[in-house]
């Protein structure tokens, strides 16, 4: 049995992990963690180490990634809306050499592995063939003993997009994960985390994401873990009330669509044993978090940062009340800046470009692309997260505009880069320039402004979107399209999307 669930006094019997469609004690999950451990030991994964998850939600795939630290696997989390292609590029990037993926992603895996010349892929649930093996042979491989505790446990490889429109691979940094330089090593840290000192944990956001992945490790705590699927409102007030969970990580699209529930269906479920809500993702709208703080009393602690370095900001409930609209401030080992265009820093309150200097100096670091990692800094260790905000006289940094082209949507970092591409090769496509206009509940949703060849030939939108989503996920894909005859590029060929984005911003703001 891993020392971590006999040394916690955890019983076998007593239920460990609840998913969307299976429950585990303990027990079984000692002996599951043990047999897949064992199996990625036993399992010649190349030098990197590297294996691959592509599912949504489940018991299985929080198990993966958790026996991945007892076997000295580096999991990448694959997002499972993508398509078949965008899949490969990160097999084939990462280095994965198995892939694990989950009913609703077996034939994107299998295709992508292909693709990528993976030879393994794994998966559960109903799906046969000769090409996967099945989540029970592959536990099979791996023998019910406790694996070593010696083996060095090896952080995860995410990736996120960058302004090429390719995806950029990072190692979860040091804030976020608790490292070591053994599987004990790594066990005793993780009991200091704040997830570990509550009861039970819910994973309510896909666990290709930072937050959700991290709040998932909790149970090698010995904190129970209740996995959702995709996200329900009025379910997750369901499975608080009836698990009494205590701690979970939330972005503002959940407050939103939470806050939308009627009256009556909010009064029925118990949500008082929460203690603890982390919440990151994209800025939340005032009137949003003050609602939710009004609801729930003040447990929410807001996390501002990147997947490249973990969090750099954080602002309690009682500061935001004290500071409405902050992100908090800059937490070790980072200090925050505001640098004019002249990279001279700015007095409090005066709006620029927001940097960030990391004490330890590692800064960004994407391994396969240095030269995206140097494009992040100014210096080493100072570095953007392309952003434009300003520091009050008490230090609390506000977030006012992005410097890139990124669109935050519901959490999700898009880059228009992507989508620009796809729909460049259409045949009625002269121009395109996708841009984050409001929504509100996602924050933002991606908009296509368009040229077409033809100035007297109308291009139909559906026509145009749909081009987009059979080439492209559909969370990348824009929204909307609006027919425009400039872009107003430079000679360079350069777009200020922020002129372009005003007229629907100015119009929020109007209404």
């Amino acid at each position: 049995m891993p020392a971590f669930i006999k040394e916690l006094g955890l019983e076998s019997g007593l239920v460990a992990m609840t998913g969307p469609s299976s429950r585990l004690t303990w027990g079984e999950v000692d002996l599951l963690l043990n047999r897949c451990a064992n199996a990625f030991l036993e399992t010649d994964l190349g030098p990197s180490r590297r294996v691959a998850v592509f599912a949504e939600n489940s018991c299985e795939t929080a198990l993966t990634h958790l026996a991945a630290l007892f076997g000295g696997v580096s999991t990448v989390p694959v997002n499972f809306h993508l398509k078949v292609s965008e899949a490969a590029y990160i097999l084939r990037d990462s280095c994965a050499t198995v892939v694990f993926a989950g009913p609703e992603t077996v034939e994107r895996a299998i295709e992508a592995a292909e693709l990528a010349e993976v030879s393994t892929v794994v998966a559960w649930g109903d799906f046969e063939g000769p090409q996967v093996l099945s989540w029970n042979d592959w536990l099979g491989s791996g023998s019910d003993s406790s694996p070593p505790e010696d083996v060095r446990p090896l952080p995860n490889m995410l990736y996120t997009s960058g302004t090429t429109g390719l995806p950029k691979g990072t190692e979860l940094p040091p804030t976020m994960f608790v490292g070591g330089s053994t599987v004990r090593e790594h066990l005793d840290a993780l009991k200091e985390s704040g997830y570990a000192k509550l009861g039970t944990h819910l994973v309510l956001g896909p666990m290709y994401h930072t937050g959700p992945l991290s709040g998932m490790r909790s149970l090698l705590s010995g904190v129970p873990s209740v996995i959702m699927g995709r996200f329900d409102a009025e379910q997750t007030l369901r499975a608080i009330s009836e698990h009494r969970a205590e701690s979970t990580l939330m972005v503002p699209t959940h407050f939103i669509r939470l806050l939308d529930l009627p009256s009556k269906t909010r009064e029925r479920y118990d949500v008082s044993s929460m203690q603890r809500v982390v919440h990151t993702g994209s800025k939340c709208p005032v009137e949003v978090k003050r609602a939710m703080i009004e609801w729930w009393g003040p447990i929410f602690l807001e996390a501002y940062g990147a997947t490249e370095v973990g969090t750099t900001c954080s602002i309690t409930s009682e500061e935001w009340l004290e500071h409405p609209g902050s992100v908090g401030r800059a937490i070790p080992p980072f200090t925050s800046l505001i640098l004019d265009d002249e990279g001279n820093e700015t007095p409090a309150g005066e709006e620029g470009r927001l940097f960030f200097r990391d004490s330890t100096g590692r800064g960004v670091v994407y391994p396969n692309d240095p030269e995206k990692s140097a494009a992040v800094h100014l210096e080493p260790g100072l570095f953007t997260l392309g952003e434009v905000g300003h520091v009050d006289n008490d230090g609390y940094v506000y977030i006012d505009d992005r410097v890139s082209d990124m669109v935050v949507s519901g959490g999700v970092n898009l880059y228009p880069a992507e989508a620009e591409q796809v729909l460049l090769g259409h045949p009625g496509v002269a121009d395109v320039a996708c841009i984050g206009i409001p929504h509100r509940e996602m924050g933002e949703e991606l908009k296509a402004l368009v040229i077409p060849v033809d100035p007297g030939e109308r291009l139909e939108e559906g026509e145009l979107l749909s081009y987009c989503r059979e080439r492209l996920s559909h969370h990348k894909s824009p929204r909307s399209v609006t027919m425009v005859q400039d872009l107003g590029r430079t000679s360079m060929g350069k777009i200020d999307k922020r002129k372009l984005r005003s007229p629907w911003w100015d119009e929020a703001v109007t209404d």
